[in-house]
């Protein structure tokens, strides 16, 4: 930043022109009030304990100020251009994301409707095209009213939270857009008259430095923040069914598939970090991307759950993996994979999901994840078993050949982590 000039002694001027409140020809600088002032006018008690420059040598201070505040304006302008742009592609989005959550909600309570009905042997209520509006006012509909109202209430009910916060979001972002077009503006006004003013004649910059500065600092104190809108995911679905047990199955760890740094238990269910890793010949279905290991069950058709005890792990993935038909092949870091990774920072945990990758919200601390595949369907939903609530779920999936379960840790750097995984075995046999 320039340096202020030290005070100076009244000096002779060429420039006419006369101090506002005085008619003597004015000759020097009030740096308190920002204006030129007269010899004689310093002489008055308004002027006469204040700082007076010499015209030309505050006018080469101001002027540098100026040229400074220009680079802070600039950079703030490009700032504000960017942040408009995130919020414009953000309301481009949240239509996308909202579609896309509905479509998941009706989807889940569709699937949930289905294991009911099959569970209940209602072989006459497996509709073909099931939608959340169902007519339950038919007669001999008993059965269907009492497994299929609730279910109907609940998905009307989340629909309306979605629809009612993706009105909000709008809002919000609609408000910041036209806060921050409002605000570029001020920003190339501002710009725009201190450039030109950069360019005048010294009396004529310092008559409108004080207005300047003032209005340089107001725009400059103007934070810019994106627009706090609410994640759709915290629409979960709750109090998932309990029907997702008929379908558990008793999941393997495959020892042939173990990264070098995994340690397997005896019984195949759990994975850890070993104190060195392996430094025997590798298998050809040895996994060679993070702290990764397959299960042994494959799965080419069907319905299939399995749950997974993540603990206090730092950094974890739990999913699905597309497996090529031969069996000696092995997916590699690029493969096809459906995944939910967590990741703990002190007591605060974040979710993602892939692909594409996207942050979930996690209403509380979970310590075990269901993982559900319907195979025909191209179904891979992911719940919360600690609060009983869907994370995520994808839907018309393609798969390749055969799908298997994954589960991995973050490889640690340094200290040994004791960071483990563990699949649980079913409650209930299918």
């Amino acid at each position: 930043m320039s340096q202020v000039p030290k005070p100076q002694v009244p000096c002779n001027i060429t420039e006419e022109t006369h101090c506002g409140t005085h008619t003597e020809l004015s000759q020097l600088f009030s740096d308190d009030d920002k204006i030129i002032v007269s010899s004689k006018g310093f002489q008055s008690p308004s002027h006469k304990q204040h700082a007076a420059y010499g015209i030309q040598e505050a006018a080469e201070y101001y002027r540098k100020l100026f040229q400074e505040t220009l680079v802070t304006l600039r950079e703030k302008l490009e700032a504000t251009k960017s942040l408009l742009a995130e919020e414009r592609e953000r309301m481009a989005m949240i239509q996308e994301e909202e579609q896309r959550f509905k479509k998941m909600i009706e989807t889940q309570y569709k699937m949930q409707f289905q294991l009911l009905t099959e569970e209940k042997e209602l072989p006459f209520l497996r509709l073909p095209a099931y939608k959340v509006d169902l007519n339950l006012n038919e007669p001999n509909q008993d059965q269907l009213m009492k497994c299929g109202t609730e279910l109907m209430l609940k998905s009307r009910e989340m629909l309306q939270r979605l629809s009612h916060l993706g009105r909000e979001n709008m809002r919000k972002l609609k408000a910041s857009e036209a806060w921050l077009c409002e605000h570029l503006c001020s920003l190339q006004k501002i710009i725009t008259d201190l450039e030109k003013d950069c360019g005048e004649c010294a009396a004529a910059l310092l008559q409108n430095a004080k207005y300047y500065l003032k209005r340089s600092k107001s725009i400059l104190l103007q934070s810019l923040e994106p627009a706090q809108i609410t994640d759709l995911s915290s629409c979960q679905i709750i109090r998932t069914s309990s029907v997702l047990q008929r379908f558990q199955r008793h999941i393997t760890l495959d020892p042939d598939t173990a990264h070098p740094t995994v340690v397997l238990s005896e019984d195949l269910r759990r994975m850890g970090f070993g104190e060195t890793p392996k430094t025997g010949p590798s298998t050809p279905r040895r996994l060679d991307f993070g702290a990764s290991v397959l299960g042994a069950e494959s799965f080419s058709s069907g319905r299939h759950y399995w749950e997974v005890a993540v603990g206090q792990a730092t950094q974890w993935q739990v999913g699905i993996c597309d497996c090529p038909e031969r069996k000696d092949s092995i997916p590699k870091a690029s493969g096809d994979k459906v995944l939910l990774m967590g990741s703990m920072m002190g007591a605060d945990c974040t979710l993602w999901v892939f692909p594409p990758l996207r942050k979930v919200f996690l209403r509380e601390q979970m310590y075990k994840v269901g993982v559900f595949l319907d195979y025909e369907c191209g179904q891979v939903s992911f719940y919360n078993v600690t609060e009983q609530s869907l994370i995520y779920s994808f839907s018309d999936l393609t798969f390749r050949g055969a799908v298997k379960p994954i589960f991995s840790l973050c490889i640690p750097n340094g200290d040994m982590s004791s960071d483990s995984l563990t699949v649980c075995l079913p409650q209930t046999q299918p």
